[in-house]
């Protein structure tokens, strides 16, 4: 498995899912299980890889010379 996400992407992939996931314990009711979705790009983030650029051969990471 390659790596296919850049230092930029990841770092705002985990922001993006640390913010999403901090709806848990702000949000009431059944909207606050919405937050469960920023483990996506929190994950994502973290392993530098995501799955829905590969079919389509994007990569963010910086090129190799």
């Amino acid at each position: 498995m390659n790596q296919n996400v850049g230092s930029v992407d990841r770092t705002l992939r985990v922001v993006l899912g640390l913010g999403l996931l901090s709806l848990l314990f702000i949000l009431d009711g059944n909207l606050r299980w919405w937050g469960l979705v920023g483990l996506i790009p929190l994950g994502t983030g973290l392993i530098g890889w995501c799955p829905l650029y590969t079919p389509f051969g994007l990569s963010t990471c910086a090129k190799k010379a």
